[in-house]
């Protein structure tokens, strides 16, 4: 039986007013239904900001092009950035930009962040002619030319 874990970890301070502050702006601005969702896309962030202090620690150049590589394919480091300290600069808005749901409303398919996410959970958006239904969906740079929305379904 296969175990189902938790993808992200619960704030240390649950009651910090700070935080739900800034929770409550990325809420809004990106049209995230559960701040759970932003508990994942921090996680994403953690997990890279990790493999780049270890990497600086060790200093293996091959799988510091890699880790590079992977982050500017996501569209969340620049082309021109490739030192390690890029890496660490990252914050969770950039993460939260490369979410499929982000790139709808940005490309002007919906006319705001929930209703972008209620076209993709609809299943009327489609990368490459497949349907994603997944609004938190990391859109590479390849992919994102090829969002389109998808043909209306004959009644």
């Amino acid at each position: 039986m296969r175990r189902i874990r938790r993808k992200f970890q619960k704030p240390k301070a649950p009651w910090d007013t700070a935080r739900m502050s800034q929770e409550k702006i990325l809420v809004k601005e990106y049209g995230i239904r559960r701040k759970r969702e932003i508990r994942m896309a921090e996680e994403i962030l953690r997990r890279f900001r990790q493999m780049a202090r270890n990497l600086i620690a060790v200093g293996d150049e091959e799988k510091k092009s890699v880790l590079i590589e992977k982050l500017q394919k996501l569209g969340m480091l620049a082309s021109d950035k490739k030192e390690l300290d890029d890496v660490l600069g990252l914050t969770v808005n950039d993460v939260l930009n490369r979410r499929l749901q982000s790139v709808v409303f940005r490309k002007g398919l919906a006319k705001t962040p929930k209703e972008a996410r209620q076209f993709i959970v609809h299943g009327h958006v489609s990368i490459n002619d497949r349907r994603i239904p997944f609004p938190s969906y990391m859109v590479t740079l390849e992919e994102e030319g090829k969002i389109r929305l998808a043909k209306k379904l004959k009644s």
